[in-house]
């Protein structure tokens, strides 16, 4: 049984599980703590992991109504430094405690073992068939790798600016729909049939490389936004949440459309929590079938964004290969980390 801590950003999360099952899994949100700021302030988001941190693992243990932990796993970045700092400090803090061995985890390592993550009575039971193709696309993480066998990835391609969800977020708040803003493009877009009425720039699609760039999008939105009057933007603010959301998923399609004919591999996890879009799901799945190829996507909603039960099915992966922290007091975050580890 592995206890899982997430900090990673701005949802405090823990779990129990065991082998790919997960027996019980909490996440606190702190979405209302950094709506009204327009974004995650970092102060905030430590002051309420430290906050709610204890209640999180205490309720997760409670409520799987086990106790034989033998493994203590934490992701130790990407993120927020002051965020995962947190995590970290805890997870550390009952290892020593309980005498027991320590994972760490990549974040996005975690997002790349969500579609098989399971229920706790094993449910989906779906196999792994190596290689896979995988797209992470999140508020921070935009990335194409292949996902050769357990543990081991070749990056793509990666973002060079903001990432999708990021742009998402940004275009919704030059709106003035909030935060997040993700989910509010995508009903409005819904509204409208996701039409694609003023068709935006779609940024390195003639590229000869798998790298991803959205901050051209956002700027050319704001300066046609900044061209038009209020009145205007308020009248066709539908077309205008669709039309964005068209131009960033039409992007993240064509290029793993690209990545499949060049790397060959037509099975395909989609990952991160712009995943749980529903349009961006039926254009992968659209595009996947041309290519006779199969497509996963996280189970459920709950675990397209930051969770600890995606960490603890990564860390199994981990224990099996006997890949925990050798010396505790060691681990520290890394917030930018990579795949090059």
């Amino acid at each position: 049984m592995i206890l899982a801590i997430d900090t990673s950003c701005d949802e405090t999360a823990a779990a129990l599980t065991e082998g790919r099952r997960v027996i019980s899994n909490v996440i606190y949100s702190q979405i209302l703590i950094h709506k009204k700021w327009g974004g995650v302030v970092p102060s905030l988001a430590k002051r309420a992991h430290e906050k709610k941190i204890d209640k999180v693992i205490d309720e997760v243990i409670k409520k799987a109504k086990k106790k034989d932990i033998d493994y203590i796993a934490v992701t130790q970045g990407p993120g927020l430094a002051v965020a995962l700092e947190v995590g970290i400090k805890k997870a550390k803090e009952l290892a020593k405690k309980y005498d027991k061995k320590l994972v760490a985890v990549n974040h996005l390592e975690g997002h790349i073992y969500s579609p098989f993550v399971q229920n706790s009575k094993g449910n989906p039971n779906i196999d792994f068939d190596f290689p896979y193709l995988v797209l992470i696309a999140s508020g921070g993480h935009t990335s194409l790798l292949i996902f050769k066998d357990h543990l081991q990835y070749q990056v793509l391609g990666e973002t060079v600016d903001d990432a999708a969800g990021e742009a998402l977020d940004k275009a919704a708040k030059l709106l003035g729909l909030g935060y997040p803003g993700g989910p509010v493009i995508e009903r409005l877009s819904q509204q409208v049939d996701n039409k694609d009425f003023y068709r935006f720039p779609r940024p390195m699609l003639q590229s000869n490389n798998l790298n991803f760039s959205f901050s051209g999008l956002k700027t050319s939105f704001y300066y046609f936004l900044k061209k038009i009057n209020q009145a205007d933007k308020l009248l066709n603010i539908k077309l205008l949440a669709s039309s964005f959301q068209e131009a960033v998923f039409d992007t993240l399609i064509k290029k793993t459309e690209k990545a499949i004919n060049l790397t060959k591999i037509n099975h395909l996890l989609v990952v991160g929590g712009v995943s749980a879009n529903l349009r961006l799901k039926t254009l992968m799945k659209r595009m996947i079938k041309k290519h006779q190829g199969k497509i996963l996507f996280p189970p459920n909603k709950n675990l397209t964004g930051d969770n600890a039960a995606m960490i603890g099915v990564a860390a199994y992966y981990k224990v099996l290969q006997n890949k925990w922290v050798r010396n505790i007091d060691s681990l520290d975050r890394i917030p930018r980390l990579n795949f090059n580890f």
